[in-house]
């Protein structure tokens, strides 16, 4: 495959194989499934088994818990309705979310909860889209009072940051804390992006999912892809493992059978919801790099795909993104060292490491990772069941893609 073809070289293509084969064989992530397409050519890896003590073998159609993945998919749901003049950017968003009117917000970021000024202005779409709407987690600060609302009031769970309660519920609780920065101020991450998903709920008088489905999973055929899993294809979910950061033991942080994705959400997580493959994933990319087409059909403009996988922030704000990012490098095992932001993705706005400015996508907590690359044309996806709790699974992702560029047939 790819041997002077444009797509990728034989060699690369083995030496990929080779890399995550070598993850695998440490016991340290018990499965994985690779894919790496470049216009038609497209060449996908399965390695290793579903479970950690063995069992059945990874498939390509083995479906993943999306985490933080899910938002660069869920953001489309916005883009069509900016699209049909439904919504406008900066559009102040009191109208379909009166829990975020009349803001106050924290004179200091780590401060005490009652020491506020009022808002400057309302919060807007554009503010949400880029997340910049003044909430957000931070889990290098857990102990900060902002933080301990977010959990004692039951807006996220401890695990993977998933809400609980039901969208207006949920909407009403995150109503009753105040604004940790002012509205377009900074970026901040995750709560705009669940904020989203209610957004797109109320302006269509539709449930998010349904919405989804109809204008982006159904017309692009992502038929594995949703909020949970339903019962005909659980035995393509495998367990999601959170490894004992001292230890590295396999502890499972959500069974298949009986497990979280194993029922519809009360709330469908526009922030880190979705399960999916790499097929499916593959598919929404493409349409991306497509400018919007997938085959004859549209999906969403040029424009409002140029806006999305380009960087909105302004040079403040991605200057203050950019700091956050390398001061918690240690953290983060390495990730979210892109740059800039667009809607609901991130996007390189300077060369770190083998991957060139433009490139676009995320990573998940989950040990997932999905980019596009608008000047080699390439979709990676690298999606396991490991989760970041220690650098494992990270580390098999910057394995990926340092080697995966390495195998690029020019």
């Amino acid at each position: 495959m790819g041997n002077g073809t444009g797509g990728f070289t034989a060699a690369g293509l083995r030496r990929l194989r080779e890399v995550l084969e070598r993850h695998v064989e440490s016991g340290r992530i018990p499965g994985l499934v690779a894919l790496v397409g470049r216009g038609e050519e497209t060449h996908v890896e399965a390695v290793g088994t579903m479970c950690h003590d063995g069992g059945a073998p990874m498939r390509r159609d083995t479906i993943f818990r999306m985490a933080s993945t899910t938002k660069p998919v869920a953001v489309a749901a916005t883009m069509v309705l900016l699209d049909e003049c439904r919504l406008r950017l900066d559009d102040p968003v009191d109208r379909w979310l009166p829990e975020l009117a009349g803001r106050r917000v924290l004179v200091r970021p780590g401060g005490p909860l009652g020491d506020t000024v009022p808002a400057r202005r309302p919060v807007t779409v554009r503010d949400l889209l880029t997340s910049t709407c003044g909430l957000g987690l931070d889990m290098t600060a857990k102990d900060s009072p902002m933080m301990r609302e977010f959990f004692e009031r039951g807006i996220y769970g401890t695990q993977w940051l998933l809400p609980a309660p039901g969208p207006d519920e949920w909407m009403r609780r995150l109503g009753t804390l105040p604004l940790l920065h002012q509205p377009g101020e900074r970026w901040l991450y995750h709560v705009s992006d669940d904020v989203l998903g209610v957004l797109v709920a109320r302006v269509t008088g539709r449930p998010f999912e349904a919405f989804l489905h109809e204008r982006i999973f159904g017309p692009l055929g992502m038929k594995d892809t949703g909020f949970h899993v339903p019962a005909g294809k659980i035995d393509r979910l495998p367990p999601l493992y959170a490894p004992d950061p001292r230890t590295g033991e396999f502890h499972v942080a959500d069974e298949a059978a009986g497990g979280h994705y194993s029922r519809p959400p009360a709330f469908p997580s526009g922030g880190g919801g979705l399960d999916s493959t790499v097929d499916d994933y593959h598919a929404y990319f493409r349409m991306l790099l497509g400018h919007g087409m997938h085959g004859t059909r549209r999906i969403l403009s040029r424009p409002a795909v140029e806006l999305m996988t380009t960087n909105r922030l302004t040079p403040g704000q991605l200057a203050a993104r950019e700091d956050w990012a390398r001061s918690v490098v240690h953290l983060s095992h390495g990730q979210g060292q892109h740059g800039g932001w667009g809607f609901g993705m991130a996007v390189r706005t300077y060369r770190g490491d083998y991957a060139p400015v433009g490139q676009f996508g995320w990573d998940g907590g989950a040990g997932t990772t999905v980019y596009a690359d608008p000047h080699h044309r390439i979709v990676g996806i690298l999606l396991t069941q490991t989760g970041m709790s220690t650098p494992d699974s990270a580390r098999a992702l910057h394995d990926f893609w340092t080697t995966l560029y390495q195998a690029v047939d020019d």
